[in-house]
């Protein structure tokens, strides 16, 4: 994860009781101190301590109130963070683009810019990350950090052993950026970035334990329990894809027979559907046949919105969470096939289970952008 943090404020990597004053007000601010306190479980004294000196540094800062009963006195002024007193840029990368956010301390995001990657190699892939860094920040105060996350296995180093879509083996990738740069650099797997995003900023704020589901060009697994990522070594493996959710289902490159890689990606979607009518078709005009009744499209988006259902019960089965998000730019599958969708689950399912509470997200590229811009969030304030 190399590279030196540009140093654009006063934040200062925290720890212990300040950190968790500090992550409550970046995550919900503004809050009143007796708010704060509270969820901190600490005294109004102690509480007053700790924040003096983020106060004094310019960490965080007090939030005018509007005067109240002039009985009462002056009211206690909430506290909060100023999200633009620091920027970042994410970026993700496919196999045929590197699509790059701005965002503010809250993952906000600013701007957007997209280059594409004609060339492979980690070197050139690294040039087109820091100029669209550069780029994104120009007319701006210097970025503090820039995260980078990629479909494959990323190491906590920054390394690569394995890019799926860029073919990338063995690759030092944060180094090679950092070299480029003197922003704070942090790489990760797409999926992880994503996961945190909607943990940290998105739908899966304040909620303890849930699971994201994504479909697109692969399909990933996130999950959270007891509000903190479960993240091994063994994250980035693609090992959901390879879940059986169709023994019907054609065979995959490894002799697995309907597993959720043949069954739910894009191009497998496309695929079988481009072959049933005889020319190619792009994801979208597959699902607007599927809809407006095309026999063959309906059968085979039908299908595999039964095997996505069949996989959300499995997540459900195995992790019981209060709530499954579905992300990927494949993620309208699960409202064109709804209704197969639901007999999937509902046949996995025991038939006094609740079903889960569903949450679709965005399938635009911006979200793993912004995912990526948050672990270069998380990993300047938490000091990682």
């Amino acid at each position: 994860m190399g590279g030196t943090a540009v140093t654009t404020g006063a934040w200062r990597p925290l720890s212990g009781p300040s950190q968790r004053v500090a992550l409550e007000i970046l995550l919900d601010g503004p809050l009143s101190r007796a708010e704060l306190a509270r969820r901190v479980e600490l005294s109004a004294g102690s509480l007053t301590r700790l924040t003096k000196p983020m106060l004094e540094s310019g960490l965080l800062v007090e939030v005018p109130v509007e005067a109240g009963d002039p009985k009462v006195g002056r009211p206690s002024q909430p506290l909060d963070v100023i999200p633009t007193s620091h920027h970042f840029v994410g970026v993700k990368l496919t196999g045929d683009t590197a699509l790059a956010v701005l965002t503010t301390l809250r993952a906000e995001v600013i701007a957007t810019e997209e280059r594409p990657l004609t060339d492979h190699t980690p070197a050139a892939v690294a040039d087109v990350v820091v100029e669209l860094a550069r780029s994104l920040s120009d007319g701006r105060p210097p970025i503090t950090g820039l995260g980078i996350s990629l479909g494959g296995h990323v190491d906590e180093s920054g390394d690569v052993p394995r890019g799926d879509f860029l073919d990338w083996h063995d690759v030092p990738f944060g180094r090679l950026v950092a070299e480029r740069t003197d922003a704070q650099v942090v790489v990760a797997n797409d999926v992880i970035a994503v996961t945190e995003a909607i943990h940290w900023f998105g739908a899966g704020r304040g909620i303890s334990r849930f699971c994201l589901l994504t479909i697109g060009a692969g399909v990933g697994y996130g999950l959270v329990v007891h509000d903190k990522l479960v993240d091994t070594s063994e994250a980035g493996l693609g090992l959901v894809g390879h879940y059986q959710v169709d023994p019907a289902g054609p065979p995959c490159e490894r002799g697995h027979r309907g597993c959720a890689s043949v069954m739910l990606t894009t191009d497998a979607i496309t695929g079988q559907v481009s072959a049933a009518l005889g020319r190619q078709i792009g994801y979208d005009e597959c699902l607007d046949l599927a809809k407006n009744g095309d026999p063959e499209a309906r059968r085979v988006v039908g299908t595999a919105g039964h095997a996505l259902g069949r996989l959300i019960a499995a997540a459900s089965n195995f992790t019981m969470p209060e709530a499954v998000v579905l992300g990927g730019e494949g993620v309208q599958l699960a409202t064109v096939a709804q209704d197969e969708l639901q007999a999937g689950l509902q046949a996995d399912r025991h038939p006094s289970a609740a079903p889960p509470p569903i949450i679709l997200e965005d399938p635009s590229f911006t979200q793993w952008a912004r995912g990526a811009a948050v672990i270069a969030i998380q990993t300047f304030v938490l000091g990682r």
